[in-house]
């Protein structure tokens, strides 16, 4: 446990600098030094660690997507910054990919009681379909699931597709249980972690969790 804290510690300051770092064209500063504090506090305390390690993850998944978007043409291009790794370029389009695990999302859509489309939505905005994609956060695969969440979900490889779908799928309807089905409260929790959820008795202020809610809930309701 203490090496996953010192790890977790670790990312917490790379995503701080990065945040720093794209500060004058990112204006979410108020809301990412609230929750820069809350997982900080966290983080010292012992408290929630399987939650903050997932929290870290999606705000580096976000802060990345806003850095790739920064470092564009007009950008400072450069710098030659890869924000998300992945071992193999994928060919397919979203649409074609998305279709190879149809069967393993209405499965697990079947299994956790889940609309498909939830979890089609939440696969489309956490990997765009690509299994082999990993942050520097360590979140890996479909539902970008980070190393601690994996485990208590029993998932041995979070690269297996099918695994990962399953697993993510649980996590997010253990969110949906948990606030009586509230779709864009448990998006809310699966990007910033129940604590922040709890804390803030609803969806948190944090620019990085609003837009992940917005686009996740309007894919799913288009």
């Amino acid at each position: 446990m203490e090496s996953l804290k010192i790890q977790d510690f670790k990312t917490f300051m790379e995503l701080q600098a990065i945040q720093q770092f794209t500060n004058g064209s990112i204006t979410s500063t108020n809301s990412s030094r609230s929750v820069f504090q809350d997982m900080l506090s966290e983080l010292v305390s012992g408290d929630a660690l399987e939650s903050t390690s997932q929290t870290l993850g999606s705000l580096l998944s976000n802060v990345e997507a806003e850095t790739k978007s920064f470092l564009q043409p007009g950008g400072l291009t450069s710098m030659n910054i890869n924000p998300i790794s992945t071992a193999h370029a994928n060919n397919q389009s979203s649409s074609e990919t998305a279709k190879n695990y149809d069967h393993i999302i209405s499965q697990a859509a079947s299994l956790y009681n889940l609309p498909e489309k939830l979890i089609k939505s939440v696969i489309k905005q956490e990997s765009n379909f690509n299994p082999e994609t990993t942050s520097y956060a360590g979140a890996t695969g479909l539902m970008q699931l980070m190393p601690a969440t994996a485990k208590s979900l029993g998932v041995d490889d979070a690269t297996d597709p099918e695994q990962n779908i399953m697993g993510g799928s649980k996590y997010l309807s253990q969110m949906m249980a948990r606030y009586d089905g509230d779709i864009q409260v448990a998006l809310a929790a699966y990007n910033a972690g129940p604590g922040n959820v709890d804390k803030y008795n609803g969806i948190p202020p944090f620019k990085e969790t609003q837009n992940y809610v917005q686009k996740v809930y309007g894919t799913f309701s288009s």
